[in-house]
């Protein structure tokens, strides 16, 4: 039977993992076997830029806290997974998919976004949105179009008017 030591570690993880998992806005699950050291400390630095961390639990202790909190991803919990809880709802869904586009080993599997269990689908979706920058830098693309063109319609009056005096 374990000691009551090894218990209390195990107890003190899982409370960690629960802590996590309700304190980030989005929580990837993805497999990395085969991936270097190097590998994946290049992921913690990316997803360090983003306020996002990267851990690596046993399986059982992970299940004990997703039980914990009624969510049911036992069938994805199988062999080498690492997870990454993201305070931001899109930059670490968006780091850790450029890296696996870059690194073939890294497999998202499934994920978490505001409580929700999301399918691999909505992952590459969320992926796929353009930064805060890309969309304000779009949205007033679409204004100057706007105003370029209430800028030649004004001049047009103005000139019409000119050729009636």
């Amino acid at each position: 039977m374990a000691s009551e030591k090894i218990l209390n570690a195990k107890r003190e993880t899982v409370a960690e993992i629960t802590n996590k998992l309700k304190n980030s806005q989005s929580v990837i699950l993805f497999r990395y076997a085969e991936s270097t050291v190097a590998d994946m400390q290049e992921l913690r630095r990316e997803l360090k830029k983003v306020d996002s961390e990267l851990k690596v639990y046993k399986n059982t202790l992970v299940k004990r806290a997703l039980d914990d909190m009624n969510i049911d991803l036992s069938s994805f919990l199988e062999g080498p997974n690492a997870i990454v809880f993201g305070k931001e709802l899109l930059e670490p869904i968006k780091a850790l998919d450029s890296f696996a586009k870059e690194h073939k080993n890294v497999e998202v599997i499934t994920g978490i976004v505001n409580g929700e269990v999301v399918t691999l689908d909505a992952i590459k979706n969320y992926a796929s949105i353009p930064s805060m920058e890309g969309l304000l830098t779009m949205f007033a693309g679409g204004l100057i179009e706007h105003v370029k063109n209430l800028s030649i319609a004004l001049n047009l009056y103005a000139d019409q008017l000119g050729d009636q005096n």
